[in-house]
């Protein structure tokens, strides 16, 4: 039974990959479609971005109440009819109308199954589990390139938008599982009184770790957001093939997280984060070379993934043994808020860069949330005064 349940949850992780990289692949083409400004896709993922938000900041008392199957399954659920709504859309502002169940959808499953996995598996299983993540971002891309050079990029949307519905009946059929007597229960280390986003604030290296995650996101949503188009635009790289070429940073990141589960235990969630961030400082490096061939950039892509690699789960799973078991929760579920408010303004900010300067500075709008990340990471070890090496962190 354990295995069983282990196996959904990381089918689970697959799904929140999937949809994450959709539109990032498809945009050259949707832009087109839609007759509507490059910028206009951070419009899109700012409205997606705010319902994670607000689901985020929910997911204490959401997973406290229904449990991390429940909310998980109905999540799943939610974001394959968004996707789905997608695939329908025959003018821009559909788009931004579907985005709105697609946000919802894609937050509260982020907090709860984080929260799940971070109390009661290894950090070797959060690497894992975050690298089949990275499995759902590598398979979407391909989807959608396969979609634009075999039909068109609604057809895309919506063999992602079937696949999530397959996924939501096995989940269905897996809440026995989570009930069990004889599994760890999604809210078995939860407190009974809800912690609070105000409490939450309040404790020593919140506020600093928030920035660094948000910094974090907002590098890595940048990437899945603009880089076919950064390909396509400076690289003169085809539009079907940039989409796919974009998948080499989830490429990156997917097998950074299945090396870095090896080694986890011993090296420590602080040293794993530490090297992941001088991959991402290599890998923008490369991408910065003014090379005629596009081989730099696209090694750049995958230096970069696999920087990325071990800092969102190591975060993650750091948080329950930093700020105590009780308020991972609350903790986690504002930690994924802040993720995503990085993800709805820093996007869209680069498009208005792209816009009105020149795409060609993605490497250098890359670097400075990098080092954002860097200090405000640095910060929080301050504070919370541990040395973020061992089993507990």
């Amino acid at each position: 039974m354990y295995a069983l349940l282990l196996a959904v949850i990381y089918l689970a992780f697959i799904s929140l990959g999937l949809p994450d990289s959709l539109l990032g692949s498809a945009w050259p083409v949707m832009q087109q479609t839609f007759s509507v400004p490059i910028s206009y896709a951070g419009m899109v993922t700012m409205i997606i971005s705010g319902g994670t938000i607000c689901s985020s900041l929910l997911s204490e008392r959401l997973t406290k109440k229904l449990g991390a199957g429940i909310v998980t399954t109905g999540s799943v659920f939610l974001t394959a009819a968004a996707l789905f709504g997608f695939s329908t859309a025959n003018a821009f502002w559909m788009l931004c109308l579907w985005a709105v169940p697609y946000g919802l959808g894609a937050g509260a499953i982020d907090a709860a199954l984080n929260n799940y996995v971070a109390l009661h598996y290894s950090s070797r299983h959060m690497s894992w589990l975050h690298c089949f993540w990275g499995v759902g971002t590598i398979i979407s891309p391909y989807i959608m390139s396969y979609a634009l050079s075999a039909s068109t990029w609604e057809n895309g949307y919506r063999t992602v938008s079937l696949i999530q519905i397959a996924i939501t009946v096995i989940l269905l059929c897996s809440l026995p599982l989570w009930r069990s007597p004889n599994q760890k229960t999604a809210t078995a280390g939860e407190p009974k009184k809800v912690l609070g986003v105000r409490n939450a604030l309040r404790i020593p290296g919140v506020p600093q770790i928030l920035l660094g995650f948000f910094a974090y996101c907002s590098m890595e949503s940048t990437v899945t957001l603009w880089a076919s188009s950064y390909l396509v635009r400076t690289r003169g790289v085809p539009e079907d093939k940039a989409a796919a070429f974009a998948s080499l940073f989830f490429i990156g990141i997917t097998a950074g997280r299945f090396l870095s589960g090896f080694v986890s235990e011993k090296l420590g969630d602080k040293r794993l984060i530490r090297i992941g961030t001088g991959g991402i400082a290599v890998g923008i490096l490369c991408i910065l070379l003014p090379l005629p061939s596009d081989l730099s950039a696209l090694i750049g892509f995958v230096i970069a993934g696999l920087g990325c690699a071990p800092i969102y789960p190591s975060i993650i799973h750091s948080t329950p043994s930093f700020f105590g078991q009780e308020k991972s929760q609350a903790i986690i579920g504002i930690q994924m808020a802040g993720a995503y408010v990085g993800a709805t303004f820093m996007p869209p900010l680069f498009g208005l860069i792209a816009d009105y300067i020149n795409i060609r500075l993605l490497p250098v709008y890359l670097a400075v949330l990098t080092l954002l990340m860097i200090t405000m990471i640095e910060k929080t070890y301050q504070k919370i005064g541990r040395n973020g090496s061992g089993k507990d962190c």
